[in-house]
């Protein structure tokens, strides 16, 4: 079997073939800016206009609303593609698919507010971002209560504080931003809510603060400063009370649609990391270093590496998409895709840094940029030790359950 097949799936739809297409075309379009940006640490605002222009960025949005319905499948298969051209801006566009693919599926907004946020997007372009990380608070994700305050005025509430790692500010439409809400009758300890915060907005500004950082240095995850920003009561959504045992929330899929660029980036090293191989002719070899024994072998550990983590984050994203009744139990299964891909990328990436020994160091290869993108994945959620511990749990409970049963 070529190498070549293990990049593929062969059983794709005609739809699919057609949104892989147009993640893949894509791709290569804005390849070359993509690396003149991350040179600058400048925000390619372009990239996104024409990720509008093509359809791309309404892929995911209900088709009532202006969209295309794409399944959380189809968004792994093109969000694989347009990694391996920009995985920055890729990034980016996970975050509106974390937001705008779950609202597809779970209708956890009122449907008023979900069609406003769906057609405005579909109309305009932009995307929507879930603006949770405070710089005292750290990642949401591990518990805490937010800084960000939303204090009760005629018609809604005024937000007022500070996020960072605000992924694609210049390119926010919607801010889906955690805010603390006072107390009440009902809430005597007060509540944690979403605050829907549209831009631009009164009161809301940006602090570049992202465009020297080691990974995606063009994906201006900034600071985001909200000084009595108005929000509408109606935009006020996912209320939980303070002191409340806090239920689990349920598994959302989507995230996957971010966890997709970590593959693509993996299989856009494989690639520059092969082509390198097959060009570079040292003098003192007097024929391509590809035939060197240990050069194979490293490639094949890259090559088996991006196999795998494909195979895991396809079944689990095919899974979602084809079986619904299933998908609250899919934590752990999201979990481990999400590991085992960032992880993976990490990886193939270190290696394909030795395939290109000293060269891989400089700008002239990709494979420096490849290198940083990938540390990314390691700190977005779910974090290592909380991906590893909760797999730990099921494989504990599964174990259990097992024995009882028998």
């Amino acid at each position: 079997m070529p190498l070549s097949d293990l990049t593929r799936v062969p059983e794709l739809s005609e739809r699919e073939r057609r949104i892989v297409a147009l993640g893949a075309s894509l791709a290569n379009e804005l390849a070359p800016s993509a690396a003149q940006h991350d040179r600058t640490g400048t925000f390619p605002l372009a990239h996104y206009q024409r990720l509008h222009e093509s359809g791309y960025l309404r892929l995911a949005i209900a088709r009532e609303h202006g969209g295309e319905g794409a399944s959380l499948f189809e968004m792994v298969l093109a969000q694989e593609q347009l990694a391996q051209g920009d995985a920055a801006t890729a990034i980016g566009v996970g975050m509106l698919l974390n937001v705008i693919g779950r609202l597809g599926e779970e209708p956890i907004w009122p449907a008023a507010l979900i069609a406003h946020v769906s057609r405005t997007l579909a109309r305009e372009g932009g995307i929507a971002n879930s603006v949770v990380t405070e710089p005292d608070l750290g990642s949401i994700s591990r518990g805490g209560v937010p800084a960000t305050t939303a204090t009760p005025v005629s018609g809604g509430y005024l937000v007022s504080g500070h996020k960072s790692f605000v992924t694609a500010a210049p390119a926010l439409r919607f801010l889906v931003t955690a805010v603390t809400l006072p107390p009440s009758a009902d809430a005597p300890l007060g509540e944690v809510a979403r605050a829907i915060v549209e831009a631009p907005s009164a009161g809301l500004r940006y602090e570049s603060t992202w465009h020297d950082a080691l990974s995606q240095r063009s994906g201006a995850s900034d600071d985001a400063y909200f000084e009595q920003v108005f929000v509408p009561e109606s935009h006020i959504v996912e209320r939980t009370r303070i002191g409340i045992a806090a239920v689990p929330p349920a598994p959302n899929g989507w995230w996957l649609g971010l966890v997709a660029v970590y593959l693509g980036i993996a299989q856009a090293a494989l690639d520059a990391a092969s082509d390198y191989a097959n060009d570079r002719v040292p003098s003192v070899l007097g024929r391509p270093i590809a035939e060197q024994a240990h050069v194979q072998q490293w490639l094949g550990e890259m090559q088996a590496q991006v196999f795998g983590a494909r195979a895991v984050l396809y079944q689990v994203a095919q899974r979602w998409s084809q079986a619904p009744q299933d998908r609250s139990s899919l934590g752990p299964q999201i979990a481990a895709a999400k590991y085992l891909v960032t992880n993976t990328a990490c990886r193939v990436t270190d290696i394909g840094l030795r395939v290109a020994g000293g060269f891989s160091l400089t700008r002239k290869l990709t494979l420096e940029r490849h290198f940083r993108d990938a540390r990314g994945g390691l700190f977005q959620p779910p974090q290592d030790d909380l991906a590893l511990g909760l797999l730990g749990r099921s494989a504990l409970q599964s174990r259990k359950h097992r024995k009882s049963t028998t």
